[in-house]
């Protein structure tokens, strides 16, 4: 006899109502453990995880609704992550989380969708993933067009007049993240004096470095999405050629890597999630998050995971279902969700969620905050 049989027969026994079972929510991870995502899909999942035990250790979402995870290595490749989605769906999950990239969150995604199960990208930001995708397909990181609207916003309000962009065909956030800065950047009166190109993994720039040394006049500011490893390699490139003009980034470089590269990357503005200002929810995660695990948090992908936990929690609450289409009808009527990076709402959009975006300066290997908000609506480019 099964544990429920047993119950079920107490309760009629006793004149009670039968009771009802805890049922799981299983929640599958095609994300990247090793490979070029890997250092954004690692500490993104150490957040989750931390949240998804949270929840688990008060009785599951809305007590009712333990998560069990699943997790599948994608080794940062397109094609993998669509078997390691096929996979997940066949194993019945009713969640699936996706890479920090859109090209293999795509991959994967034409697979959930096809299925009818929601999915969510851990961190791509490229705003037309969900467009290229479907109705199922969520992501949880402001997109690239917001990030690059506070760029050019910041820019402009330097008094930097030209600028050069450093794209790759390769993904699309780092081609389209500097694109849309250009955009932003010159429809406010700012002038594009070039735009270069690279091969991701390439590690030589060399070339693009030259020209731009070359330039008469150099650019006010340089702008790329490059991230590991082309923009450690980028970077200490065109230092060495004596180029000194300001460089801002994205959200790529927010990691160890970068702020361990001393003088190099002084006063290097970039975009991202958050920031820990003194008294902030942030603040809170990361002091809390050093004490259960015992280290600093060192990137705000942590956060990030942890939210997508929150996210997921609010979403499953509302439906009070573990049906995939109740669950994907709740994430898209979500509004004002507390997360630790700040609010973040579904409601209105087409599956980028609206929140705000930092700047973040480097300052001797440390982040000072620059300015936090989102921009108007009306500066924003379309996807």
């Amino acid at each position: 006899m099964t544990l429920r049989q047993t119950l079920t027969l107490t309760a009629l026994a006793l004149g009670l109502a039968a009771p009802a079972l805890a049922e799981d929510l299983t929640i599958g991870l095609a994300t990247a453990q090793t490979g070029g995502l890997a250092p954004y899909d690692q500490p993104t999942l150490a957040g989750f995880q931390m949240r998804v035990d949270e929840i688990n250790a008060a009785g599951g979402i809305a007590g009712k609704y333990p998560i069990k995870l699943i997790a599948k290595d994608t080794r940062s490749d397109s094609a993998q992550t669509a078997l390691v989605a096929q996979e997940l769906v066949d194993a019945g999950v009713q969640i699936v989380i996706t890479p920090c990239d859109a090209d293999p969150s795509i991959a994967a995604g034409m697979i959930t969708q096809a299925a009818g199960i929601p999915a969510f990208s851990f961190c791509a930001s490229t705003p037309t993933l969900p467009l290229a995708v479907g109705d199922y397909m969520f992501s949880n990181y402001p997109a690239d067009n917001v990030q690059a609207t506070m760029l050019a916003n910041y820019a402009l309000e330097q008094g930097y007049k030209s600028a050069y962009i450093l794209t790759s065909p390769d993904t699309a956030y780092t081609l389209k993240l500097p694109e849309y800065f250009g955009q932003v950047f010159t429809a406010k009166g700012g002038t594009l004096l070039g735009e270069g190109t690279f091969a991701m993994g390439q590690q030589d720039f060399s070339a693009e470095v030259t020209k731009i040394a070359a330039m008469d006049p150099r650019p006010d500011v340089i702008m790329t999405a490059a991230y590991e490893p082309d923009f450690p390699a980028f970077i200490r490139q065109l230092r060495g050629a004596g180029v000194t003009a300001p460089v801002l980034g994205s959200d790529g470089i927010d990691s160890p890597t970068t702020f361990a590269m001393g003088d190099l990357v002084e006063g290097v503005v970039f975009s991202t999630a958050g920031f820990a200002s003194e008294g902030s929810p942030l603040a809170a995660f990361n002091a809390k998050y050093k004490e259960k695990s015992g280290e600093e948090p060192n990137t705000v992908y942590i956060a990030n995971g942890y939210d997508l936990g929150t996210v997921i929690e609010a979403a499953v609450t509302k439906a009070d279902s573990l049906d995939p289409k109740a669950i994907r009808d709740a994430i898209a009527s979500l509004e004002n969700v507390e997360g630790v990076t700040g609010k973040i709402t579904y409601a209105g959009t087409a599956g980028m969620p609206l929140r705000s975006v930092a700047l973040v300066r480097i300052v001797g290997g440390n982040r000072e905050l620059v300015t936090q908000g989102v921009p108007d609506l009306a500066d924003i480019p379309a996807p």
